[in-house]
Parts: structure tokens; sequence; C-alpha cells
């Protein structure tokens, strides 16, 4: 991250030429005009693209070495279609068997078994506590039968935690926001006892830094304060103390950036109004960043990194009703 230079901002001969007074120039310093130095986000134009939707579930699939996209709310109501992202297009993949309609469900890549796995969500009457297996192998769903399970809610927060298992904490059950922390092992989930874990929430922004080994959680809906940043090492939560942190949103989007070393955090909803910030959590504080042209504001948009293009990828969500299907990428 860095401050523009004058030399930066503009090149000598255009200075020569500007009217830009001193004045103009100080000005621009003193509101910090300052930019995500080779960080920047830029506006895809892929051939082929899902409709427009929110609270859509995605993740990175590490067998087809793609993005996978579920679901999500539409303005045709409740959706269960499967597409793939290679970097410059999405496909949408046929399948037998899929997960019944939902939003809000939440997807994450486990390592060990080499699946993605998707859980709860809201399909218009029924918050779900359904799991579903992705085969990126056989592009093919499965229902599990786990014999343990979490309860059903919608707005869970699933992660791929230290150890490469599937991790999922909180959402909302229709009455009562959760706080229980469950990990997918063996075909089943086991709930986990640390000894501390986060306020009970849905919806929150959540990233894993693995140069780090850290998950950081931030933000989300709850009877309790949800302004606050908390951190998991793979033993136990943390509320980190910092002093400066992003305002309070719901349904923003969190994804690791290994070229800052960062989890970026993007967007989100506050009280009925839009966010389009970018920040940047490196380990132990909150930085905003600066980038040009964002992505216009939105909630419960897709966001994840792409190692293959060394990309963040995010698609969709809603600008105050307003239904997206644009595909973004933040990369050098």
């Amino acid at each position: 991250i860095y401050t523009l230079s004058l030399h930066d901002a503009l090149p000598i001969s255009a200075w020569r030429q500007s009217k830009l007074s001193v004045f103009t120039v100080l000005a621009l310093f003193a509101f910090g005009f300052t930019s995500a130095r080779g960080q920047n986000w830029k506006l895809l134009s892929p051939g082929n693209f899902p409709s427009p939707r929110s609270y859509l579930s995605m993740t990175y699939d590490g067998v087809t070495h793609k993005v996978i996209l579920f679901g999500g709310f539409s303005d045709k109501g409740y959706l269960n279609d499967t597409w793939l992202f290679n970097g410059t297009s999405w496909k949408k993949v046929k399948t037998q068997v899929a997960p019944p309609v939902r939003t809000n469900a939440q997807m994450a890549y486990d390592e060990v078994s080499q699946k993605v796995i998707l859980f709860g969500g809201y399909n218009g009457s029924e918050f779900l506590g359904d799991t579903w297996v992705w085969d990126g192998a056989s592009l093919t769903w499965t229902e599990a039968h786990p014999l343990h399970s979490p309860p059903a809610v919608t707005g869970p927060m699933l992660f791929t935690d230290q150890k490469g298992h599937a991790d999922k904490y909180g959402g909302f059950d229709g009455n009562f926001y959760d706080s229980t922390f469950w990990r997918w092992s063996g075909g089943t989930w086991k709930r986990l006892h640390p000894s501390m874990v986060p306020y009970a929430r849905s919806s929150a922004a959540v990233g894993f830094n693995p140069s780090l080994n850290q998950i950081v959680l931030f933000g989300g809906l709850a009877d309790v304060n949800p302004v606050n940043t908390w951190t998991y090492d793979g033993t136990t939560w943390t509320m980190e103390n910092v002093n400066k942190q992003p305002a309070w949103i719901y349904g923003g989007s969190g994804a690791f950036d290994p070229n800052l070393n960062s989890v970026i955090l993007f967007g989100g909803g506050s009280g009925g109004v839009d966010l389009n910030k970018t920040w940047a959590w490196n380990g132990t504080r909150w930085k905003q960043l600066f980038p040009m042209q964002p992505p216009s504001p939105r909630e419960g948009a897709g966001m994840v990194y792409y190692p293959e293009a060394n990309q963040i990828v995010l698609f969709g969500g809603e600008n105050r009703s307003t239904l997206l299907n644009d595909t973004w990428e933040f990369r050098p």
C-alpha cells in the first residue's frame, strides 16, 4: 500500500500543463489519496455467466481447480444450479442430483476428503440443516447422512481450517443466533468445544490466512454487538483488541490474498446501506485499501481466492435489492 507521490499521480509534462493549484495537491494528500499498489479491482467480461443472484454459496474446488458456485436467491426465487469458473468463463454443470433450492447456505473445501462440503441455508419456508458433498472428480452432488449434525440454520460460516477440515460456525435458526462450532470429519460432523468462541451470529465474513495459520471472522448479524474481530489459531478463538476496524456489516465477503499476505474483506450491508469498501487484515490489524474503480456496493456476494490465476474472484450479490451478476477480480 502506498501514498501516491506527485510523480506517480501525473507525468511531469502533464503537471506543467495542468491547472491544479498547490492547494488542490495538498488537499489530495490531506484526504488520503492512496491506492493499493499493484492490487486493483477489475471488471471481467466472461462469455457466459450465472443469472443475477445474492447470498449464493461459492468456494474453490481443489480437485477441478476451479471456483464452484451454487444456488442463491434470484428474481425468480430460490436457486439450486451449479457453476464452475476457470478464471475467464463460467460454465453451468448439469447434475442428475443436486441440493434442493436455497439461499444463504455456505460451503468449504475439505482437503482431507478432497470434497466440497455444503451446509444449511433457507428455502423460503424453512431453515435447512442438510449436508451435501460435491465430488469434483465426477462432478456430482451426494447428500450426506451424518450421525451427528449442526442445527438447521441460515447464514452459517464455513471455512477450511488449519488441518484441512471443513469447519462450520454459527448461523440463525429463525429464533436464535447460534454459537456452536463443528468440524466435518469422517463423513459426519463433530462438535468442537474450544475454551472461547465468538459471540453468536450469522452472515459474518470469514477468511483463512495459511501463512499465519490464522482464521479471522468479522461482523455479521447478532443479538449481541457483532462489531468485533475474532481469530482462530486451531485451538481456540480470541477477540482481537484493535484500534481501527471496519464499520458494522453483514453479508460481507472475505478471502485470503497471498499478494498482500492478508485476508481481504469487501462490501456488506449495514442498516439498509450497502458498502463497497475494501479492507485487509494482516493478522494483527485492519487497514482500509483504496483500489481504483472498486465494484459497486453489495451484500451477499461470493468471493474466493483462485490460485491458478493468482486472483480473488468476486461474483454477484445485491445492491439495495438490485440483484447482480457481474464478475470481478482483485489481482496484481
